[in-house]
């Protein structure tokens, strides 16, 4: 019932398609940039290409769901589908969180181990860092569910808030649930509170290696290409920290609040990637084999004007 009794809800309908749209098509725009330009194909772009579709894969498992109950009035949800959207939501949630902290990892060494760099960030490294938080993260979210499942509910089956939350779930379910509440502890630590805390550890090294050694120049150059990423990191981190607080102490988080984390998929690609001077040229380079000729003949009418 989190969902009635919000004012002007055509607004906020139209708000959420384009967020929606933009966000499938920026997602799957860079997915396709990344896969198709093989100089991409880089550790650092690996990341970008998870963040992206771990991206997507959120927003699909949540938007859709949210324009369905705006747009049918449907305010119920079969119980297998609620944990369903639950797993979705926190697993995806996860990923996005923790490869963020693999790209703070991948600008602590190109900013305090430059000469190392290519050594060290290496393809199967990162890859097996991004395999062991798909695994891992999905193994976590996959046993929370599972020991919701077992779990009876002789009480009230409305859940006030905008979607199955854990804490929500919680708070209804009866008997003895010390298991899963120590297990939905131990992903609270996981997700939200140790990835904020890796990466500004890795910017506090990054501030120390650059005040010792670089020029205001290049002080200036590493502060634009890491700002980006802080700016995500606030966005994206933020909100969670005030949902979970207000689930687990059984209160009504804002509906703006619960909106944000909706928005870091939209924002992604073109804060973090689509903007950098490496991925507009692999664009430009990708239309110029697409449109050869068409360029051809704009070259041939200007060399004879």
């Amino acid at each position: 019932i989190g969902y009635s009794n919000i004012p002007h809800i055509t607004y906020f309908l139209i708000f959420m398609c384009f967020v929606y749209i933009m966000t499938v098509v920026g997602n799957v725009f860079l997915m396709s940039v990344i896969y198709l330009v093989k100089t991409l194909h880089t550790p650092k772009y690996m990341i970008v290409f998870n963040l992206a579709l771990a991206d997507l894969c959120g927003s699909c498992a949540s938007i859709p769901r949210v324009l369905d109950v705006f747009l049918f009035d449907r305010t119920d949800i079969v119980y297998e589908d609620c944990l369903s959207s639950m797993f979705f939501f926190y697993f995806f949630t996860d990923v996005q969180s923790w490869i963020l902290v693999i790209m703070a990892y991948d600008r602590f060494i190109a900013i305090c181990f430059p000469l190392r760099y290519h050594s060290i960030v290496t393809k199967p490294a990162i890859a097996a860092m991004l395999l062991s938080v798909w695994v891992v993260l999905m193994s976590i979210s996959a046993c929370i569910v599972g020991l919701f499942d077992r779990h009876s509910f002789c009480g009230s089956l409305v859940i006030q808030y905008f979607f199955c939350g854990m804490g929500a779930i919680f708070n209804l379910a009866c008997g003895d649930t010390t298991l899963i509440s120590n297990i939905a502890f131990v992903s609270f630590i996981l997700n939200p509170i140790l990835p904020p805390i890796f990466i500004i550890l890795t910017y506090i090294c990054i501030a120390i290696a650059l005040s010792r050694v670089a020029s205001p120049k290049e002080r200036l150059k590493a502060a634009k290409t890491c700002t980006s990423h802080l700016i995500l990191v606030a966005i994206c981190f933020i909100p969670l920290w005030y949902i979970n607080l207000a689930y687990w102490d059984n209160r009504d988080a804002d509906f703006i609040l619960e909106i944000l984390p909706n928005i870091p998929p939209l924002l992604n690609p073109i804060l973090y990637s689509l903007k950098t001077e490496e991925v507009l040229n692999s664009i430009k380079r990708l239309l110029g084999t697409k449109y050869p000729m068409k360029n051809h003949s704009i070259l041939g009418l200007c060399s004879c004007s």
